[in-house]
């Protein structure tokens, strides 16, 4: 039934049926547990049915649910969860736009960028991904991917992470630059020292708009509530979606009341949703943030991305990179990452790819992760690898 009335996104489905789920564990109709190392895709940060987001659902199905296309009606949810991100980024992003997902809000910030500064031309990284929505698939870091739904959006390049040089290729007629702090499909592939302020800069200079995607790194998964608090540098727009919803569908963009207010005239109605911010996904991400700061968990997640680096030895591995935790594991040359997959599924682990590296593998857990659940999963990882390797 799951695949004859179900659409699937490719042949090889991991074909898991799973009865329920809490904390960093996944169960299937037999009961067997999964350790669930990827969070849903960056989405599940507190993990599974956990009692703070649980409450704040609850609660709010009981007042209310959808009322009315987005920004119509004061729905409280929206402005305390709108309040709470004004709060905790710098004064210049200080206005939400609330969407369904993190294509929608890159699509938002898209538009945005060319209705401020009248511009058409969007230039994106290579190796980069933003969505699948037409505009997101436009500034798809991969040829390949683009390739079988041409034409698509004019007026977009394409130039290299971490290449100072290809900066130049940003000019008077350019709208909007959207990057990545660190390129997650890549391969969790960090910016050298400077290049982001450098892209920044050449932003300035030129009048562009620096769109930041921020849907898998942000709320703590790096080590900071959002990742470019490491660097030294503040977009224009702040794309997130993910983990925003603490596990409800939800994303964002997000810039300055003066640049937001462009989508307000010549044309009103400049950009609009009719599920976007909905009160139940709001209540929930604000549920889940809030027990992130209260917690403390950003410090959390520093100590167990270093302990993963500790405890993972072996002969398989080539290195691990990434920050917190959000790492990506380099298999030694030749070792098939697909392989290592389906071994560690049945170890009992939950484990992904990278969509542009072949020959790594992520390790993105809950960010409740504990102490025991790092070496439980270390210790799955290496007998799968034992297995690839033998």
């Amino acid at each position: 039934m799951f695949l004859h009335h179900v659409a699937q996104t490719s042949g090889n489905p991991m074909m898991l049926e799973i009865r329920n789920a809490r904390g960093i564990f996944l169960y299937d109709t037999r009961n067997k547990p999964y350790i669930d190392l990827v969070s849903g895709v960056s989405v599940s940060h507190l993990g599974h049915n956990h009692p703070a987001v649980i409450r704040a659902v609850q609660k709010q199905v009981g007042k209310h649910m959808h009322l009315m296309v987005y920004g119509e009606i004061i729905q409280s949810p929206q402005v305390r969860y709108s309040e709470w991100l004004a709060e905790n980024l710098p004064s210049a992003l200080d206005n939400v736009f609330f969407v369904n997902s993190g294509s929608e809000a890159m699509e938002g910030a898209m538009k945005l960028a060319k209705r401020v500064t009248g511009r058409h031309e969007i230039i994106a990284f290579q190796n980069a991904y933003h969505g699948s929505t037409q505009g997101a698939l436009s500034i798809f870091g991969d040829p390949s991917f683009r390739q079988g739904f041409l034409p698509l959006l004019p007026g977009i390049r394409h130039i290299r992470f971490n290449n100072v040089s290809d900066l130049d290729t940003i000019s008077g007629r350019t709208a909007g630059v959207v990057v990545e702090p660190i390129q997650a499909e890549a391969g969790i592939i960090e910016p050298e020292e400077g290049f982001l302020e450098k892209l920044r800069k050449k932003c300035d200079e030129t009048g562009a708009l620096l769109i930041l995607d921020e849907v898998q790194t942000a709320f703590g998964r790096t080590g900071s509530m959002f990742a470019f608090e490491q660097y030294r540098f503040v977009p224009d727009i702040l794309c997130l979606a993910k983990s925003l919803g603490g596990g409800m569908p939800l994303g964002a963009f997000i810039s300055s009341r003066e640049i937001m207010k462009h989508l307000t005239y010549d044309p009103p109605l400049g950009h609009i949703t009719t599920f976007g911010g909905h009160p139940v996904s709001c209540a929930a991400g604000l549920a889940a943030q809030t027990f992130i700061k209260k917690n403390n968990l950003v410090r959390h997640v520093v100590n167990q991305g270093a302990l993963y680096r500790k405890h993972l030895k072996h002969p398989a591995i080539q290195s691990i990179r990434g920050k917190g935790l959000f790492l990506a594991v380099v298999l030694k040359q030749g070792l098939p990452v697909d392989r290592f997959l389906d071994y560690a599924l049945e170890e009992g682990l939950i484990i992904d790819r990278f969509l542009f590296c072949d020959n790594a593998f992520r390790i993105a857990p809950p960010l409740i992760i504990n102490d025991t659940e790092v070496l439980l999963s270390v210790n799955k990882i290496e007998k799968a690898l034992d297995r690839l390797h033998g």
